[in-house]
């Protein structure tokens, strides 16, 4: 069942943890100069070393276990000659188990071992060991005997959250009630009370958070209480919890967040903070009355999944230049354009991220503060008390700023002060609800914007869409059918030596052949050219004809390259863009 990793290097601590590659080169598998050639390879291509390795030939998945659990002072276990007894399954529930991607294989003394396939995600064991309360161990299996085994043993599991909650020994994840957001947060990995509808609630929002949801969706129905979660901006269904549970989730939802429980015929917001496994999260709520109850979505912010990096957003060579050419800019102003969801807060977080210099004074407006910025002052809008967008700028320009983030262009006012900033030298970040790049200079005319004052101030306007990635895990190259090339209107002789790739799904991406996502952009810069045809009130069809002309690439045509990059699939691209946008 078992092999140990042999050699001295099994016993290093795990404080001192040597390279993979150092240590499959002491166990005399590879030589220096393909360890040398393979993290060349993996500069290029990306990925981890041990799967470098194995592609390239040099090791066997079987050696990179062996070499993995040697790393991390575990063992290798082969399950495929192993009956698990059906109590120690029983130790984690199903839900739990897919959830963490393992499988438990031996309880003795209070001590839980499972297999992992990533045995350097600590994480998972500290989230098991406080949720479990017993000491939990590690041993190291493939990917695919994960997979296997999960079938095996949870595929006809009917558990439902509550009976797996139940097996779970009454406190899992800790609540608390605050004041000060600064000064505290409710702790998930903690424990606090037996309640169940406790208990229900903390293991629907640590599977959510766990599975890197971005929102998540509570819903009462006449006959049944949903909760959905949304990945790379896909909803899925969980489990439907009891029906008779709804109003009590919902309540301990509204307790957390602040929120008057007693109202429930008006929509109502607010906010909750939470740590798991150590790193903040912050969870903003919105309540809507229906005719079954309230529904209540929670809006996901995980600073340790977005990166506010502009490396890390899809931006394409020539893209990144122009972006930060843009940024560099001593006055003017910069638009970010695009439906909700599309990725505008992180393009413009990661800006001023760049921005970010001690030399800089750097002031945002924003509704609400979603991310907290080191270095940089960040004001909140609080329409109810007349903190608007309007307001807060007029304050803001007495602060001497160098750059400006207006969260949202919303009326002529609040674009006349961005207008007034950017002619008095202030750069000014902000955002419109535009399909397109050149909408976007029709809806600030639409506003009542003169067009002699946009030419004046405007620099560039930046469109995106947010396409999900083809995990990376199982991608596999496809020769796209005719049909699938007339949704992008392009025909077989349009794509000779072009590379299309999808997702085949696998346990890494819950199937769907997709994990992360990535901006694609359109960005419009104001030449004279243009800035001619906005002083005579052009249309949005000439400026898109004269900005193309002048290179601009459109949304579709970023797809396009994104697709032959091998990063997206063609319904991606034809589900997020418009042909000729």
């Amino acid at each position: 069942m078992k092999k140990t990793a042999a050699g001295s290097a099994g016993s290093s601590d795990r404080g001192r943890q040597k390279p993979l590659g150092q240590l499959l080169k002491e166990m005399e598998l590879i030589t220096e100069g393909q360890i040398q050639e393979a993290l060349s390879h993996q500069r290029a291509e990306g990925g981890v070393i041990g799967d470098v390795l194995v592609k390239l030939g040099y090791v066997s998945k079987e050696e990179i276990l062996l070499a993995l659990a040697a790393q991390m002072g575990m063992e290798v276990v082969d399950l495929t000659d192993l009956e698990i007894p059906a109590e120690v399954i029983q130790k984690v529930p199903a839900v739990m188990a897919k959830a963490y991607n393992v499988i438990p294989i031996k309880f003795e003394d209070n001590v839980l071992t499972v297999a992992m396939s990533n045995p350097h995600d600590v994480n998972v064991r500290d989230d098991l060991r406080h949720s479990l309360h017993c000491e939990v161990l590690g041993a190291v299996v493939s990917e695919e005997a994960i997979v296997q085994a999960l079938e095996k043993y949870y595929a006809h599991s009917q558990e439902s959250l509550t009976t797996a909650l139940d097996k779970m020994s009454g406190d899992d994840l800790k609540f608390e009630e605050i004041k000060d957001f600064k000064s505290k947060a409710y702790n998930v990995d903690e424990m606090v009370n037996s309640a169940p509808v406790v208990k229900l609630l903390n293991l629907i929002l640590a599977t959510a958070i766990k599975a890197q949801a971005s929102d998540i969706h509570f819903e009462p129905f006449e006959s049944e209480f949903k909760v959905r979660y949304r990945v790379d901006g896909v909803l899925y269904e969980m489990e439907a919890p009891p029906l008779h549970l709804a109003n009590p989730i919902i309540s301990r939802i509204k307790v957390l967040s602040n929120l008057d429980i007693s109202e429930n015929r008006v929509p109502q917001d607010g906010r909750i903070l939470l740590t798991v496994s150590g790193r903040p999260v912050d969870l903003r709520i919105s309540t809507l009355p229906t005719i079954f109850g309230e529904s209540v979505v929670m809006r996901v912010l995980d600073r340790s999944v977005v990166k506010l990096d502009l490396d890390n957003i899809g931006l394409r060579e020539e893209e990144m230049r122009m972006l930060k050419n843009l940024i560099n800019l001593p006055h003017g102003i910069i638009i970010v354009t695009g439906p909700t969801g599309s990725g505008k807060t992180t393009t413009l977080y990661s800006s001023l991220n760049y921005a970010n210099d001690i030399r800089w004074k750097i002031i945002t407006t924003e509704d609400p503060v979603e991310y907290d910025l080191d270095g940089i002052v960040q004001c909140q809008i609080n329409e109810d008390i007349g903190v608007t967008y309007s307001n807060l700028l007029r304050s803001i320009l007495r602060q001497d700023p160098d750059t400006i983030l207006v969260g949202e262009v919303r009326d002529l006012e609040t674009a006349q002060i961005a207008v007034e900033a950017a002619l008095t030298g202030h750069l000014v970040f902000s955002t419109l609800h535009t399909n397109d790049a050149p909408s976007a200079i029709t809806r600030l005319l639409d506003l009542g914007v003169e067009p002699f004052l946009i030419c004046a101030s405007m620099e560039a306007i930046v469109a995106q869409r947010l396409v999900r990635k083809i995990c990376s895990n199982c991608k596999e190259e496809i020769a796209p059918t005719e049909e699938m090339l007339m949704e992008l209107s392009l025909a077989p002789q349009d794509v000779k030596g072009k590379k299309f790739c999808w997702g085949r799904g696998c346990a890494k991406c819950n199937n769907t052949g997709y994990k992360g996502r990535q901006a694609v952009f359109e960005i419009m810069l104001l030449t004279e050219r243009l800035k001619e045809l906005v002083a005579k009130e052009a249309s949005t069809e000439q400026l898109r004809h004269v900005a193309r002309e002048q290179g601009m690439r459109t949304l579709r045509e970023s797809g396009l390259l994104a697709i032959f990059d091998g990063h997206t699939t063609i319904e991606e691209v034809v589900r997020e863009t418009l042909f000729g946008a």
